[in-house]
């Protein structure tokens, strides 16, 4: 019993590390009366670095972008990340890997269908890593208003 205490201590401590190592903001900017810009921005600390939506298979898990299910959104095209990436090889995996350090901007267009005010939710499941080790995956919500 001892063990399974211990093994959630550590789940949890690692998942809030990874918090602390990533600041996310979330930000909704309206471009015309029904078309919206999603802005997930997540702030990386010095010698950490966050992965790209899209990696090869067997390398690091990627980050990865769930918007809910709202009748009221259409999404315009994919999730688009803005900022300087880095490609390398990564010989623990063996795989090239394109991450980002300091900052990306993870920004999806949305339209509205309708003429009310919504959210749009869902969350980002990200995973960080240093040169030397990396932190479990973690899932952060997000919740904005449309209007």
């Amino acid at each position: 019993m001892k063990i399974f205490y211990s093994s959630i201590l550590i789940l949890i401590s690692s998942c809030c590390m990874a918090q602390s190592k990533v600041k996310w903001t979330f930000q909704s900017k309206k471009i015309t009366d029904n078309i919206y810009e999603i802005h997930l921005i997540a702030k990386v600390q010095s010698s950490w670095h966050i992965y790209s939506q899209h990696m090869k298979e067997g390398g690091p898990i990627p980050t990865k972008i769930i918007f809910e299910s709202n009748s009221s959104i259409a999404l315009l095209g994919n999730t688009k990340e803005k900022g300087n990436p880095v490609s390398r090889h990564e010989p623990v995996f063996n795989v090239d890997v394109k991450y980002y350090e300091d900052m990306v901007d993870f920004v999806q267009t949305v339209k509205l269908k309708t003429n009310v005010n919504t959210n749009i939710t869902g969350a980002i499941k990200f995973m960080i890593c240093s040169d030397d080790h990396c932190l479990p995956p973690t899932t952060i919500p997000f919740d904005l208003k449309l209007m």
